[in-house]
This record gives C-alpha cells, structure tokens and sequence, in this order.
C-alpha cells in the first residue's frame, strides 16, 4: 500500500506518564526514540491523575529522615497481596523505584515534591505513616512552548474551569478560602493567574498533580530529542525472525510504517474503554480515563503472541463515580475521592443502611459495595451530606459555597430534600431505614466513634479528614438540612489486566518466554500488584519505574 516510512531505536505506543518516561530513558541514553498517540493530545490518564507515586525509600524522604527499617516495605506488600515472600517484578519495583527518582531528578526536568505525612493506605504489617509517597514539583507551563497545547488539560469535571488543585497545602487553601483571609488571598491569587493566562495563552500554565508530571516529562522529552507524534493510531506491529521491529500507525487515514531497530514499547493504557473486552470479562463499569484508552495496546500485543494477565485479584483500581451532564450534551464519570472522608457525609444503598467505612480508600469502598449488592442487583448507592458539609467542601461534581447548586439540581445530578425522609423519597432510598441509620450514626459521631466501620480509626481514614475538625477529623453528624444526595455507580482510575511482563517490562508470550523487541509498560503491563491496591500512587509508581527499567533495557539491546 501507499506509505511513508520512519525509522528509530525505539517506537513509543502512548503518551502517559509511564510511556514518556520509557522514552525520556532510552534518549538520555544515545537512543533516536518516536512517542505515537493516536489521541489529539499527550498524557492519557496520567494527566489528569493526581499524579502522586508510590516509592518506598525513596531519595526525597531519605533526605528529609524517613529511613526505614530495612524489609519493611516487602512486609508490607506480602501483608497486602497474600504472599510469603514477593515475586521478580515486585523485588525490580522496590529495588529499582528509588533509582528511578534519582535518575529523573539528576537528569531531566522531571522533579518531585515528598509526601512525607501520606500514610499507606492500611496498616498491615510493614505499614509506615509517611515517607513512601512523592509527586511531580509544579510546572510553568511556558516552558513547553507551543507544545502546551499538545497537553492534555486536566480533567474538567474535577478542575475548575481547567485550572488544576494540587493536594496538600493548595487544596487546603482553597477550603478555607470563606475562613481564613490567607487562604482567601491565595486562592484569589490563583484564580487571577489562572484566568490571565486562559485569556493571554488559551489555558491554565500553573500545572500540578498528573499534568505536571506529565509536561515535566514532555520537556524532557523534547530536551533529549524526542519525536512526539499526535493523532497516529497503532494499527499493526511488524516483525522479522521472530522479532518485533516496528509498527504501522495511521495518520488521518493514510499509513505510516515505523521501523524501530531496538523494539516497540506498548503504553497505550489498558482497556477502560474497549466495551467489547469488559464485557467478555464482566467488568463494565464506567471509568474517569480518557475515551482514548480503548484496548490498542493488548490487542497490538495479542496479535504477535503475548499472554494476556486476567487471574489476579480485581481486574480494575475501582472508584465510586457519578454521572455527570455535560453542557455538550455527553456525560462524565467524576470520580469521588476525597469528600467521602470529611465530617458531614454517609453513604449508603437503597435499603438505607451504611455498607462501608466511607473514609476507607475508593478502592475498597467498591469492593464493599460490590460484596453487599444482592446477586442480579446493580451495584450504586447513595453518598448524602448535610447542608454544612456540601457548601464546605462540595459533593462531587457541585462544588461548595460560593458555587450555585441550580444547575446540579436541575439536571438531577444532585438530589435535595428539606429533611432525610424527603431526600430519600427523591432518591428511592428507605426512608425509615435511613433516619434511622443517620440517627445511630449521629449519636457515635459526635463522640469521634464508629462502632460499626471503625471510620476514623487508621491514620489513612483521619489523613483525608478535616484536620480542623474533632474529636475525629473524619467523624461528623448529619444535622442541618437540607441533605443533599449523588448517586454512586461503579467506575475505575484504570484496568489491571494486561499483557505479562518480566522483571524488565519485557512482553511474554504463551510459551513463557519475551517477545523479542517488545515491551509493555503503565497499564498495558499486568498489575505489578497481582490485582491489590496497596497504597495510593500504585500505579504511577510501577508506571515511572517500569518505563524507566524499559528505557534501560532497549538501550542495552543490540539493534534488530
């Protein structure tokens, strides 16, 4: 057929955060590398993440006296996956995460901010309160160039109006912007900046959480020389004697043959949007990631031979989401991370009963809603606030005071009612069951107890609570109405499942053996993690290590 042809050491799938970093390593190491992404913009899910990573022993917390006792991380990952001892790829992520920070902050842009009060997310044996987690430094943005409009912008559902908020001390501000005039100053001095620049250069250039790991990565990538593509879909791999030696993209219809002398890295970001895989693997649900991440990457990887990874312990990190209308008349799932945890609010199904520790990571809320749903029901429930709480802190996509409620309310997103008995006739919720649940629920809170979950009772539970807030910052009654009322439906951060790797990102076949040439890294890779949601940053972390292991790997490899 009619073509054009490129040729390099290292042809890219995908443009997150795991496959940038594959990229940034193979250039800083002599190697001509192409990044494709078949979307119009770069950064798949990871740009709109919070873009936090999980590494144990990490430089940054060594550097500020996080030492940890030696195996203490092993224990934990042991404690959490069910094992005796770990396997390859687990001893290569915690051996090699560290080295992984250390390189990027020694030799590109990319440079990161410590966690050190981040608890892990269950106190299992090996647990450790702080020290273990780390995100991308904000970006200004004019750094990039024309090339930050080939950002993707972060996620508008949970931004506002496009301008990102990081956690930590940015998001703290902007809560107590109605209390305390510091807060309010800052949150004002973000806000003008943030609208300067959508009028001057068409989009927010303070960039934080996943966009700016993600333009920290793009910048180092264009430092070393990097060739970005954007709208060039994967379409075929290409081999010669058993080795994987590039791939045919597709540009606005017309093909594009890539030879890549030292092999192929899929990055393409898993399956949340190939409906006809999660229905064969019963797993739909909606999910936050870009439409984009639609399968590309294993169905690339299946056709040359390599295994697909569905036996592990959930096929998908699961989140609670909500359905929101769209002005253009489409429909996003924002994804309910951190409201869940504060003083004020209480979930809970039809029936009207609680199923959960609310405050418990968005993983394991799921799981629970999944165990306590009836066979044959659909698994939702019902996150309620009192008045207070919503205008303090929001209830999903309506955002707390000053911002109006009218259009939430309007569209049916939020539901209200002037007491519980009528926001659960508004929501079809037992209305009985529900005062009475609220009312055993206020008579523990106001004491900072929860006999029934334990909310409140890890340090991961009272870090994502209201730390004004006592005698337990994640316990608070549901007094003053209105209530208000989101309906929670199944979603994902991103699919598990994958193609196998080994200990070095390389893609297995079905005779147990790597694929010659190709390697698959971010969630095109089986979860490091067996399908376990350990900690927060699980899968940026392996993400970044393993694209860096990857990068390592082809720069060692003799040329096709």
């Amino acid at each position: 057929m009619d073509s054009t042809a490129l040729d390099c050491d290292v042809l890219v799938i995908g443009s997150g955060a795991a496959g940038l970093a594959t990229a940034v390593t193979a250039a800083h190491h002599g190697l001509q590398v192409i990044v494709a992404e078949k979307a119009e913009v770069l950064g798949g899910t990871s740009a709109w993440s919070g873009g936090w990573m999980w590494i144990p022993r990490n430089p940054l917390a060594v550097e500020e006296g996080f030492v940890e006792e030696a195996g203490a991380a092993e224990r934990y990952l042991c404690a959490e996956l069910g094992r005796d001892r770990l396997d390859a790829r687990q001893l290569a992520y915690l051996h090699h995460g560290p080295r992984m920070v250390d390189f990027f902050r020694r030799h590109t842009r990319v440079q990161f901010f410590s966690g050190s009060r981040m608890p892990d997310m269950r106190e299992s044996p090996g647990f450790a309160p702080g020290g273990r987690s780390l995100c991308a430094r904000p970006f200004d943005g004019r750094a990039l160039g024309d090339w930050i409009h080939k950002l993707r912008p972060p996620l508008d559902l949970i931004s506002l109006g496009g301008m990102g908020i990081a956690g930590g001390a940015d998001l703290t501000h902007f809560l107590n912007a109605t209390r305390r005039p510091r807060s309010a100053v800052h949150a004002a001095t973000r806000l003008y900046r943030h609208g300067r620049d959508r009028l001057l250069r068409g989009r927010g250039l303070h960039l934080v959480n996943g966009n700016a790991l993600v333009a920290r990565l793009l910048r180092s990538a264009l430092d070393a020389g990097v060739t970005l593509l954007t709208e060039h879909a994967a379409i075929e791999l290409t081999r010669y004697a058993n080795s994987v030696t590039g791939a045919w993209l597709q540009h606005h219809g017309r093909p594009l043959q890539v030879v890549a002398r030292r092999g192929v890295v899929l990055a393409c970001g898993g399956y949340p949007h190939d409906r006809t895989r999660l229905a064969e693997l019963g797993q739909q649900h909606h999910s936050a990631a870009p439409e984009s991440n639609s399968g590309d990457g294993l169905r690339l990887g299946e056709a040359v031979g390599a295994q697909l990874a569905t036996d592990l312990a959930q096929p998908a990190a699961w989140v609670p989401v909500s359905l929101m209308p769209r002005r253009d008349g489409s429909t996003g799932a924002f994804p309910h991370l951190m409201e869940r945890a504060k003083p004020g609010f209480i979930a809970v199904r039809s029936d009207g009963r609680r199923f959960t520790n609310e405050a418990d990571c968005y993983h394991d809320f799921m799981q629970d809603l999944f165990a306590s749903t009836p066979e044959g029901e659909q698994p939702h429930a019902w996150l309620i606030a009192e008045a207070p709480a919503q205008r303090r802190y929001g209830l999903g996509a309506a955002r707390p005071f000053p911002f109006p409620l009218r259009r939430f309310l309007r569209t049916g997103y939020l539901q209200c009612g002037a007491t519980l008995a009528e926001l659960a006739k508004r929501c079809g919720i037992d209305a009985l069951q529900l005062q009475r649940t609220v009312a055993e629920f206020n008579q523990h809170a106001l004491v900072g107890e929860d006999p029934l979950f334990g909310r409140g009772g890890s340090a991961y539970n009272r870090a994502q609570g209201e730390p004004l807030h006592g005698p337990n910052p994640s316990l608070g009654p549901l007094t003053r109405g209105p209530f208000f009322a989101v309906r929670l439906l199944p979603g994902s951060l991103g699919t598990f499942a994958g193609l196998r790797t080994d200990a070095n990102a390389r893609v297995i076949d079905q005779g147990n053996q790597p694929i010659a040439g190709l390697f698959a890294v971010g969630n095109d890779m089986a979860s490091v993690m067996d399908g376990h949601y350990p900690s927060g940053g699980i899968t940026l972390g392996p993400g970044m290590t393993f694209g860096y292991l990857a990068g390592l790997a082809l720069a060692e490899r003799e040329r096709a």
